[in-house]
């Protein structure tokens, strides 16, 4: 059975990218636009792995780690920040909401993926 992927970011190129990337590698991928929608379509979702950028409108990705992070059901779905920051504090900030990894946009497919099986095995 495919693995399912929750991606949630602003930028539609890299939702068309992690797309690509993850159908091609023969997962089901769930897109949300930030972190609002991610939660909201959360329960239709039910993902075994989300990828979300930090910064985004209406809910960063901070807010939308603890959002998730919230629901009981939710706790051990590993998520893997995919961002343009590197920043120390920020990678502690979202370790400390409940976040699994830290990727650094761009991202190289091949190491989002081999993360991504690594979190799911």
């Amino acid at each position: 059975m495919k693995k399912k992927v929750l991606t949630v970011d602003d930028s539609r190129t890299i939702r068309n990218m992690l797309l690509v990337t993850l159908n091609n590698a023969g997962f089901e991928t769930i897109q949300a636009e930030d972190g609002v929608e991610g939660l909201e379509v959360l329960d239709q979702a039910n993902p075994d792995v989300i990828v979300t950028d930090i910064n985004m409108p209406r809910l960063d990705g901070f807010g939308f780690i603890e959002g998730v992070r919230r629901n009981e059901k939710y706790r051990a779905i590993p998520i893997l920040v995919l961002t343009t920051e590197s920043d120390a504090e920020k990678k502690n900030r979202a370790r400390q909401a409940g976040a699994t990894g830290w990727i650094v946009k761009p991202f190289d497919p091949t190491k989002l993926i081999d993360a991504i099986e690594r979190v799911t095995a």
